[in-house]
Order: structure tokens, then C-alpha cells, then sequence
């Protein structure tokens, strides 16, 4: 999870980041940072706390410049410590560095053994400070951040889209299999890069394209370049990201998500029908994927459950605790609704089943006779280890037991998830082209332990494109001198 987001705006960009980060609060909740620059000076905030919660007008009018990079953090590397609240800020000589990362390295542990064996030190847990002391250490040899950025991908293992300031300058850079998504907007006087495409729509802006897999993204007062520095045989875009993380709204790889919601819930009738009386989403993640299975079946849509808007996702919650006394909190049964009547409930999916197990109870208080549970992908039997906090084999429900062992744990008087194929049937890419480790065990990166199907990863260099404002078109090469 987590999002970012960097902004260059000849008006000034802080109250942009600021709207750009409440875009992306959905990927993070425990923290939020914006750092900018004039080009001479560097302003910085962040704290522990929802967006709104962390900035206010005085501090956000302290933010000067016209540049700037933004961070809302959802952990899944390092502890919950304030220390690890991002954008991460640096100084090496009389240059400044931030950086803001999305992602998590498989191969963080050993690079961290190695920096330590020769010495050196670190202030937080995170693997993003491990990318930033890549870079740093490399632009130390050179002072050329695109040959940093070269050896940074020939270094890591795992998921990463960063964003980063060096001096006043935008960089913004994405892993040669596009695992994580990063994505370019034009904005009325300058450029954004985000996490997701609400965050441009936030700013009233026009969405250009994703940043490609093992791009370097170069925004300063000319213009948009961009470099191509490595190349995979296939891509490894996270499912995840379209079955629950991306807001419905988004776009990712040309791909608007609520549409692709909305096919799988189409799919969940087509492999399971069923007779009832109604199709009520678990909000707010299974409204789309209900809207598709209503429109398929002709049962009617109607909500049977009621959220309180002002509570975070129950998924990120950091305990299971947590995520128990919240899901209460936040979700209450329409009885009129749902009393006597047989309900298809759609959701995303079913980590630990523990949260499912009382929603399905909640139905069952308000009334409901039968509850047939829809999930909008197949069983999760697999940890994530490249962002996302799937837990361990054991604490996965569906690594354990079998869909009918799932139903009864759960209580349901059904139980049915999504295909795989007709998910990526759903979602429209190429199946090869997606990270699919959580729901089948074999992972695109190598992992200890873990089977995989390895992406094969070429560095090619190369110099900067122009991309100007005639977008995409006339496009000239820029040495890096230059």
C-alpha cells in the first residue's frame, strides 16, 4: 500500500499535495508527510495521523515552493514509529535529497547487512531509507542521479515506485516489473506524479499515461523527460491493486477499476447463480463488484448494510483486535432491509475470515434468512511479500481450509469465489503481465522459499526523451548533459 505523489506548479504546490494526498488517504492511514523547495531552501512536515488531521492552513501556507514531494504510509516494513513517517529528507554536501516510496524489497535484509558490515547506520526500520542510501551512496561516486537510479535497479529486489526531489528537480522512478502503480498528469501550470490518476483528478488535471515499468521521470521548469533504464520480459502488475487497494475511480494501465469490479461481480453470477432477493455489497469495497453481479442477475441492488463514513479501512487496521471492534464500528444492518429475505453479499475478498465471520453475523442479528457470500477473487493461499500485508500461511483462512470448511467457519448459507481466470478475464491484461503470488503461491521475483516465475530484467540505459506540451508528439532526445 501507501501512496505518493510529487508536484511541480509554477503557483505553488503544498495545498496541491495537500488534496492530492486526501485523493490517496484510501492506501494509507497511519501517517502523512509533504517536503517542498524553492530551490535554495527546503520546507518539510509530517506526523502520525490521517491527512486532515496533520496538516492545517498555517502549515501547509509554510510549505513554500514549487516543487514537492507527498507520502501517506500504510506499513508493511518497519514499525509503527514516527521516525518512519515519510518523505524520508537528506543532505549530502550542499545537496538536498527527499524521497517517498511505494513498495517493499524482498532483498531488504541483506542489503541492510551489508550497509551495517561496512559501517554504516540507520535511523528508521523501513526499506525505503535503504533505497535512498543506494542512491545517495552512488550519486556520492558520480553526482549523476540517472546513473544512481541505474545501479538502484540493478540493486534491488521488489516492488518500489518512488518519488524524490534532488535540489529543487522532480525525479520519480518505478521497478523494471511495474509491480506497484505510478501514474502522470499534466496540471494547468506544471506536472504531477501519484500513485493513482484520482490524485490528478483531485487537481483538475489531465491524466498522460502510467510511468512504464523502468522508467526515470525527470520534471523541472522545461518540462516532462523521461528515460527508459530497464526492460522485463513480462510486467508484474499487483491483482490486488484491482480487485480492493485502487479507489473505483482510478485508472491503472488503461484500465478504469470500477468497470473491471464491476465485470467480476458480473462473473461471480455467471459461476455461482443463485435465488434471492437481493444483492447488497459489503461497502465500500463490494459496491461495484455488486453492481455487476445485480445487473447480470437481475436480483435487485439494495444496500443491507449501512457504513459509517468516518471510519478507515478495517483491512489496515494494525492488530486483528482492531480490525474486530472496528468492523461494529463501522458497519450497521439495515433491518428493514434485509429481515426474512435471502441476500447475495459481495465483498472483495477473505483474508483471516475472521472480519467476513462477522459481517455474516451482523446479516444474520439484522434478520436475514440466507446470506450467499460472492468474492471477487479467489482464495488467498499465499503471503504477500512485495506490499501488502497478506499475513502468514497460517493466519490465511484460505491456505488452511477448503471454500466449504471457509463457509462453515464464516457461517454463510453459500460461499463462492471469483474464478482466477475469469478475474484476469475481468481485469483485461495479459496473465503473464500480473503479480498473482497471494492467490497462487508462485511469486515473479525470487523469493527464499517460494516458488516462482521470475521476470527476466535487462538495464538499457539510454538518454531522456522530451515530453513536452504537444504530449507525445515531436519527441527529441536530451543528453544527459544536458
Amino acid at each position: 500500500m501507501c501512496g505518493i505523489v510529487g508536484i511541480t506548479d509554477a503557483g505553488g504546490v503544498s495545498f496541491s499535495l495537500y488534496y492530492a494526498l486526501y485523493a490517496l488517504q484510501h492506501r494509507g492511514q497511519e501517517s502523512a508527510g509533504i517536503t517542498t523547495s524553492d530551490g535554495n531552501r527546503v520546507f518539510k512536515f509530517k506526523r502520525e495521523g490521517l491527512v486532515a488531521e496533520v496538516f492545517n492552513q498555517d502549515i501547509l501556507e509554510s510549505l513554500e515552493g514549487r516543487v514537492g514531494v507527498g507520502h501517506v504510509r500504510y506499513p508493511t516494513t518497519g514499525a509503527n514509529l514516527p521516525e518512519n513517517v515519510q518523505p524520508f529528507n537528506f543532505q549530502y554536501r550542499d545537496h538536498y535529497f527527499a524521497l517517498a516510496h511505494n513498495g517493499n524489497l524482498v532483498n531488504a535484509e541483506e542489503l541492510r547487512q551489508e550497509f551495517e558490515r561496512r559501517g554504516d547506520i540507520f535511523s528508521t526500520t523501513t526499506d525505503t531509507e535503504l533505497i535512498a542510501s543506494i542512491l545517495i551512496e552512488e550519486y556520492r561516486r558520480a553526482e549523476n542521479l540517472e546513473d544512481a537510479v541505474v545501479h538502484c535497479m540493478r540493486t534491488l529486489r521488489g516492488s518500489y515506485s518512488v518519488v524524490m526531489l534532488l535540489d529543487g528537480t522532480l525525479y520519480a522512478f518505478r521497478d523494471p516489473a511495474g509491480i506497484k502503480p505510478l501514474c502522470i498528469g499534466k496540471l494547468p501550470r506544471g506536472y504531477i506524479v501519484a500513485s493513482e490518476s484520482v490524485a490528478i483528478d483531485a487537481l483538475n488535471g489531465e491524466l498522460l499515461r502510467d510511468v512504464r515499468p523502468g522508467e526515470l521521470i525527470r520534471l523541472d521548469n522545461r518540462g516532462l523527460f523521461s528515460m527508459q533504464i530497464a526492460v522485463a520480459n513480462h510486467r508484474a502488475h499487483c491483482i490486488f491493486e484491482y480487485i480492493y487497494f485502487a479507489r473505483a475511480d482510478a485508472i491503472l494501465e488503461g484500465k478504469l477499476v470500477y468497470d473491471v469490479r464491476r465485470r467480476i461481480g458480473g462473473a461471480l453470477y455467471d459461476e455461482a447463480p443463485v435465488q434471492a432477493d437481493m444483492v447488497s455489497p459489503v461497502p465500500d469495497s463490494g459496491i461495484s463488484l455488486a453492481i455487476g453481479y445485480a445487473h447480470r442477475s437481475c436480483i435487485p441492488f439494495l444496500e443491507g448494510l449501512m457504513k459509517n463514513r468516518y471510519m478507515g479501512r478495517t483491512f489496515i487496521k494494525t492488530t486483528q483486535e482492531e480490525r474486530e471492534r472496528a468492523v461494529r464500528i463501522k458497519l450497521n444492518p439495515i433491518h428493514d432491509h434485509i429481515r426474512d429475505r435471502s441476500v447475495v453479499l459481495v465483498d472483495d475478498s477473505i483474508v483471516r475470515g475472521t472480519t467476513m465471520g462477522h459481517i455474516v453475523d451482523l446479516m444474520r442479528e439484522g434478520g436475514a434468512a440466507e446470506i450467499h457470500v460472492r468474492i471477487g477473487s479467489p482464495q488467498i493461499i499465499a503471503p504477500c511479500y512485495l506490499g501488502v500485508d497478506m499475513p502468514t500461511r497460517e493466519e490465511l483462512i484460505g491456505s488452511n481450509k477448503a471454500v466449504e470448511e471457509v463457509r462453515k467457519h464464516i457461517a454463510a448459507t453459500s460461499l463462492h469465489h471469483v474464478s482466477l481466470s475469469a478475474l484476469v478475464e475481468a481485469i483485461g491484461l495479459d496473465q503473464q503481465d500480473l503479480c498473482m503470488g497471494c492467490l497462487t503461491g508462485r511469486y515473479p521475483l525470487t523469493i527464499g522459499g517460494e516458488a516462482c516465475v521470475p521476470r527476466l530484467i535487462d538495464i538499457v540505459g539510454g538518454t531522456y526523451q522530451t515530453e513536452l506540451e504537444n504530449f507525445g508528439k515531436g519527441k527529441g532526445n536530451q543528453s544527459l548533459a544536458q
